[in-house]
């Protein structure tokens, strides 16, 4: 229960009738000329575009006044924790409470769902009655144009499958990249020889279940097309190793993804995700590295630090509020790029400073006021990106001095504190000991604690330090 929130104390559920007493009534959007947008001109398609936007308006006022959505993890341990009390027929008081809040926290992201659902098909139906207006100013040699390359592109996927049922060759690479596919046949299940597919820059909006089929599978390219979901199928691809879906219209992967344990590299970047599967940190234990930069993420699941493999993490252009407190396990994480999340990052855990393997680390960007006392650990940085922070430790005068600067004051400000708790130590000992056998104890004590955690220090490595001491 500690993974949910404590402040959910009252029911969600309301039905249609309520809404009006619950939400105040927003008023009318402003409607923008329609000067400014010429292929409106039929008053029918006016009054539908209207109607569209005061669908998304009211949707989003809505999700406005349910407050922050749960994140996924979080609904999950809900929804666990409702199984275990149903199923053990506990009605126990403390039980009550758990299952209270438990089926609050789910009400409210299945009211969350329920309205995202409503604003983003809103959202389409707007851009559908400008698409569709739009269309009629076309011109018609380029349309046709546009036919004729989609019916040879569509000639040369036939004579790709045809082929390979003819079974002279075996096709083990296909690269149909830029070809303004719109549909891929569930006959490429069938290719099960292939091991790569490039489908990138086409017009897909979804990929057949039969892409299971392609069992020898270790590269699967689908960047920049329209997808806004993955076939639960794709996670029976036990030898993919590189599977690229950046820049599409994804807002989740599908769990079964953590079934492609032999995955090495994961870009779902420039998407539409708000979480990551719970589990992919326990699955994909083999993925060197996971970019997911430019989405709508909101938490990293716990489970991410039990990556051991992982080199790389970028989650850079999200809406991240924190990151977990044992992230210092990814003991060999090189590259860590949680730059740009803005007014939603605040903070980091101390445990950061356990990720000795670090070499590049961006923070560009935020609101962290305070780097960890520790972070003289990282002597393996060569790279650090502080700009763009409100910063107090170390001050901005030390951070834009650059990397040096900056690890050097840290160490210092560390070994200092370190001291100062060494001395309090050292007060007790003298009392208890001669003189000179406790000097000798509280000297030994520092040092031995300097080397362990720094391996030395240079005190006047910069110049900078003796401004704050």
């Amino acid at each position: 229960m500690d993974a949910l929130p404590v402040v959910i104390t009252r029911s969600f559920t309301i039905s249609p009738d309520d809404d009006n007493d619950i939400y105040p009534a927003s008023e009318s959007p402003h409607f923008e000329s329609f000067e400014r947008m010429p292929y409106i001109s039929d008053p029918e398609l006016s009054a539908a575009m209207r109607d569209a936007v005061n669908d998304v308006a009211e949707s989003r006022s809505v999700l406005e006044a349910l407050g922050p959505r749960p994140d996924h993890e979080t609904v999950d341990v809900a929804r666990a924790r409702v199984e275990e009390i149903n199923a053990a027929g506990d009605t126990s008081e403390e039980a009550m409470q758990d299952y209270k809040v438990c089926k609050a926290v789910i009400e409210l992201d299945e009211m969350h769902e329920a309205y995202e659902t409503m604003l983003e098909e809103a959202e389409k139906r707007l851009e559908s009655i400008y698409e569709e207006a739009a269309d009629d100013y076309e011109d018609y040699e380029e349309a046709g144009e546009a036919m004729k390359i989609g019916e040879l592109m569509n000639e040369e996927v036939a004579a790709i499958l045809k082929a390979a049922k003819s079974g002279k060759k075996a096709i083990e690479k296909v690269d149909l990249s830029g070809r303004k596919l719109k549909i891929l046949p569930e006959e490429f299940g069938g290719l099960n020889l292939l091991v790569v597919l490039n489908l990138s820059y086409n017009k897909l909006e979804w990929i057949p279940d039969s892409i299971a089929g392609l069992e020898h599978l270790e590269e699967l390219i689908l960047v920049a097309n329209l997808l806004e979901s993955l076939p639960d199928s794709m996670g029976l691809l036990e030898n993919l190793k590189i599977l690229n879906v950046s820049s599409n219209k994804l807002s989740a992967l599908p769990d079964s993804i953590c079934h492609c344990r032999s995955l090495e590299e994961l870009d779902a970047s420039f998407n539409k995700l708000t979480y990551l599967p719970t589990n992919i940190g326990h699955e994909l234990v083999n993925l060197k590295r996971l970019r997911v930069q430019l989405n709508k993420i909101r938490s990293l699941p716990t489970s991410i630090v039990e990556m051991k493999s992982l080199r790389l993490l970028d989650v850079h252009f999200n809406e991240l509020h924190a990151i977990p407190q044992t992230i210092g396990k990814l003991a060999n994480l090189e590259t860590l790029n949680l730059s740009s999340n803005f007014s939603d990052l605040t903070d980091l855990p101390e445990t950061i400073s356990d990720i000795i393997s670090l070499k590049e680390l961006d923070l560009s960007n935020n609101q962290i006021h305070a780097l960890p006392n520790t972070f003289g650990r990282l002597v393996n940085l060569t790279k650090l990106k502080l700009d763009g922070n409100p910063l107090e430790i170390p001050p901005t005068s030390v951070a834009s001095a650059g990397l040096d600067a900056v690890m050097a004051y840290m160490t210092k400000r560390w070994v200092d504190m370190l001291m100062d708790v060494d001395d309090e130590k050292s007060m007790l000992f003298v009392k208890e000991e001669p003189e000179e056998e406790g000097l000798l104890n509280h000297g030994a004590s520092w040092l031995r604690t300097v080397v362990t955690l720094f391996g030395g220090f240079d005190s006047d490595a910069d110049c900078h330090l003796d401004h704050q001491y």
